[in-house]
């Protein structure tokens, strides 16, 4: 009885223990929006200025009729219903079920099984036999490399001339591995694999939601320049106009020739086909918009959006370009997952170079066995005799050549290093990225005040032309060139401003700072770091914000 005190602890300690190795430094869930105390767009850290006229206010589900949103508004309404980004949601949640999948290979097995059968031998007089047996069995494989199985087994034959006969055996059968299959690192590296796999794919999330939000903020501020067109059209029409009526004016009472007509009546058509291409530009730019908010049913392309936040050049001040090179380092959601991939390769490389190495397996099984002429008995039997069996040995197993193993071992390895060079060339297209997105930037914020500059001047050319033609020293046609020349001056203005603003957040989405910037939370929050598989038994605290440059 002294080997069963001795195996009974185990038997407790692999069957009766509910092992978890899913847990992962996860410090968010998959929820994508602003935070859930409160439904308000705030900069979550120094240095997150955001452009001049964003609000702040998040939006409730809008109300039929036109919509009125902010920036911000637009963002959130994108975030909880655009289409396409709700499909991509299920990603993290599907892949975390690979986890349990993975688990699987851990937990406890019953197996059960019953025959019976009967037997009549006809020779020199009828004998009938019947025979049966049962068989329950647990089995577990833990991550150290072995297997335990406790079984129990009963026998049951009836003849006519010797009667009932049975007899219940119980064993523990421990398997361990000693080469192939042994250890934690080898065992729990496709478990591993998994959890890089869940958080790759909040990676990917966050690259999506990130994508999202640019294009919802590059979709505001196209449709905003739209109707700033349609206003410069608008405006330049009715000038057109007012210049080609003062001109017939003229014209009738003989201060100037009819000729003089020609120049604004084409000015006149310039400036309508003009404001027929804006409002073009502008229906096309709302239906844009509507898609990415998707704020409602299918009747949503029909509703009219009304922007509250006007372009403004934003004074931010600019940090080096240094600054936010390193946040794209850390932050960027496809540098991230490229690190994660290589953490994956190497987990595979481990599994494979443990397939190199031979079996060889340890085992020991405890066996008593209870004989009886009743089932009860058998078990009476099994407690009160102090007889046992004990058996044990090694099997050894190695294929001559190993070939299959040592070129799945060389393509782990060459996977992996592929992954590396893979990782090195990430790393300079993004900095190569933020170093061009920083000169837009540069570019947009001298090209607004240009462009200012540009459209006071004409505007002064403009007052001179009209003042000269009141007075008879110039032709309206000059006039006419001179209005036309404001009106692009005009859209060119505004038109920098919206890029400049563009620019903004292309510099923070290529630097993987944007969803930060605009106080939303997203999946894949912290840098890719050390995976964490032991089981938790705290709440974590919230992740910490990262300081952000500014601008």
């Amino acid at each position: 009885m002294s080997l069963w005190k001795l195996a009974l602890p185990l038997l407790a300690a692999a069957l009766l223990g509910s092992c978890d190795y899913s847990s992962a430094d996860r410090c968010v869930s998959d929820y994508v929006g602003p935070p859930k105390e409160g439904l308000t767009c705030t900069p979550s850290a120094a240095g997150t200025t955001l452009p001049a006229g964003m609000s702040r206010q998040a939006t409730s589900a809008p109300a039929p009729g036109p919509l009125r949103v902010s920036v911000c508004q637009a963002v959130l309404l994108a975030l909880e219903n655009n289409r396409s980004f709700n499909v991509d949601r299920y990603n993290p949640s599907i892949q975390r079920t690979n986890e349990q999948m993975q688990l699987a290979a851990f937990d406890p097995v019953l197996n059960a099984s019953y025959s019976f059968g009967k037997t009549r031998v006809d020779h020199n007089g009828v004998s009938d036999s019947n025979s049966g047996s049962a068989d329950i069995a647990l089995t577990e494989f833990l991550p150290t490399g072995t297997n335990i199985a406790l079984d129990l087994h009963n026998n049951f034959n009836s003849t006519d001339l010797v009667g009932d006969q049975l007899n219940t055996r119980i064993g523990l059968t421990v398997t361990q591995s000693l080469l192939r299959g042994y250890g934690l690192d080898v065992n729990l590296a496709s478990l591993r694999q998994a959890q890089l796999g869940t958080r790759i794919s909040e990676y990917v999330l966050r690259g999506q939601a990130e994508t999202l939000v640019s294009d919802v903020e590059t979709a505001y501020w196209n449709y905003a320049l739209t109707q700033r067109q349609i206003q410069i059209q608008e405006e330049g029409l009715k000038v057109a106009e007012q210049q080609l009526s003062e001109t017939q004016e003229r014209i009738n009472v003989g201060t100037v020739a009819e000729v003089e007509l020609a120049a604004p009546q084409a000015q006149v058509a310039i400036q309508r086909e003009s404001l027929i291409n804006a409002r073009s530009a502008a229906e096309v730019a709302r239906l844009q918009l509507l898609r990415l908010m998707s704020p409602g049913d299918g009747s949503m392309f029909d509703r009219q959006v009304i922007l509250t936040d006007i372009p403004e050049a934003p004074g931010v001040r600019l940090d080096p370009v240094e600054n936010h090179i390193a946040v794209a380092e850390l932050f960027r959601p496809d540098m991230n997952e490229a690190r994660l991939q290589v953490k994956s390769g190497e987990l595979q490389v481990v599994k494979t170079r443990n397939g190199l190495l031979p079996v060889l397996d340890a085992f020991v099984t405890l066996g008593k066995t209870g004989y009886s002429e009743s089932l009860g008995g058998t078990f009476k039997d099994l407690v009160n005799q102090s007889s046992f069996d004990v058996q044990g040995g090694l099997s050894f197993q190695y294929p001559i050549g190993n070939r299959g193993p040592r070129a799945a071992n060389l393509a782990a390895v060459l996977s992996k290093q592929q992954m590396e060079e893979s990782l090195k060339n990430l790393q300079q297209s993004v900095e190569l990225d933020v170093r061009n997105a920083y000169i837009e930037l540069l570019r947009t914020r001298e090209q607004v005040a240009a462009t200012a500059v540009t459209r006071k001047a004409q505007e002064a050319v403009y007052r001179t032309e009209a003042e000269k033609l009141a007075v008879g020293k110039n032709t309206s046609f000059q006039v006419a060139q001179a209005q036309r020349d404001l009106v692009t001056a005009q859209i060119n203005e505004i038109a920098a401003v919206v890029q400049h603003l563009k620019s903004f957040t292309d510099l923070y989405r290529l630097e993987g700072s944007l969803l930060e910037r605009r106080g939303v939370l997203a999946p894949g929050r912290q840098p890719a770091g050390p995976l964490i598989v032991e089981q938790e038994t705290t709440v974590r605290p919230p992740c910490p914000a990262p300081p952000l440059p500014q601008g």
